[in-house]
């Protein structure tokens, strides 16, 4: 036997039997603590958060139907996520869309009408790139015929801000 494996066993055989300590065991050592990384992602909102956020939206976003919107942004998800941290594909991550200066998002290499449009997004513009990116901003490499219904529309709206970071503004 390797001397290290022979002193192994003899530690083992020794304190099987109760021999070899005469002071008590020494506590298991804890588990190494995971390292720091940067601050954790916020929990993703429950049912009721969503519920409280969309009551608090204006209107008519107060009123959507979030089902509606995530079944209506089904057709967007081959090119966007909506995660915070989520990859750029086709289309730019959509999480905190709400406020962003259009074709500002890391990583992404817009076409030249998106980084001048000169706007940040709100849900009027988003309703509007929404019915039809090419008419709204004509030069978008956008290649998505829009959502022609006002209440789907309405619903991705809303299920953006519920799912995307939006924070409404505080009240006076």
């Amino acid at each position: 036997m390797h001397r290290p494996a022979l002193i192994a066993f003899t530690a083992l055989a020794l304190t099987a039997c109760g021999q070899g300590q005469d002071t008590a065991p020494a506590p298991a050592a804890e588990p190494a603590a995971p390292a720091p990384s940067a601050a954790p992602a916020p929990p993703a909102p429950i049912a009721a958060e969503k519920a409280a956020l969309l009551a608090a939206l204006p209107a008519p976003y107060n009123t959507a139907d979030l089902d509606n919107g995530r079944r209506a942004f089904a057709r967007c998800r081959s090119c966007h996520t909506i995660a915070e941290d989520g990859a750029n594909m086709t289309g730019p991550n959509l999480y905190g869309l709400f406020g962003r200066q259009a074709g500002s998002h890391p990583g992404f290499t817009y076409s030249t009408a998106v980084k001048e449009a000169g706007f940040a997004w709100d849900a009027e513009r988003l309703d509007h790139w929404l019915e039809n990116p090419r008419t709204f901003l004509q030069g978008t490499k956008m290649a998505f015929a829009g959502i022609p219904s006002p209440t789907d529309r309405r619903d991705v709206i809303a299920y953006l801000k519920v799912e995307t970071g939006y924070t409404p503004p505080t009240q006076p």
